[in-house]
């Protein structure tokens, strides 16, 4: 059974986290209550921001698992948390829209470029931190379906 890359139940609207830690452990609750990866492909998240932080500008943070997370990964998919005070990914860089990713062989690579073209409009990540509904976040991202 294909399951969609995002859907609704992806989507955690006015999250409120302590820290980078909290926020990257509900980007990766997400998508494994939502069946994309095993518990354990979190831990793998932490492993792969240890390595370098995925924080990428403009106030989104990708984080996602090790190059060897991939055999815990059952469905490519991206959770996405919106966070509106932001929470510091280090360095003073303020993430408030966390993009958690989820991808099988080279699926990450084209998802994340997907993700990439609507990013890097500043006007799309304002436009997802103020988001009031997940059909608003949907609709900005709706290419990577």
């Amino acid at each position: 059974m294909s399951m969609p890359i995002l859907k609704k139940e992806n989507i955690v609207l006015q999250a409120s986290v302590a820290d980078k830690t909290e926020a990257i452990r509900l980007a990766g609750t997400v998508l494994a209550d939502q069946g994309y990866v095993e518990t354990s492909y979190i831990d793998k998240m932490f492993e792969r921001e240890a390595l370098t932080s995925t924080y990428m500008g403009n106030f989104v943070a990708i984080p996602h698992g090790t190059e060897d997370a991939r055999n815990l990964v059952k469905h490519a998919g991206i959770s996405i948390v919106q966070i509106p005070d932001g929470v510091d990914f280090g360095d003073g860089n303020i993430a408030k829209i966390l993009i958690g990713i989820a991808g099988k062989n080279d699926e990450h690579l084209e998802i994340l470029s997907k993700i990439a073209i609507v990013c890097s409009e500043e006007e799309n990540v304002e436009k997802m931190i103020k988001a009031a509904s997940e059909e608003d976040i949907l609709h900005l991202l709706s290419g990577v379906n």
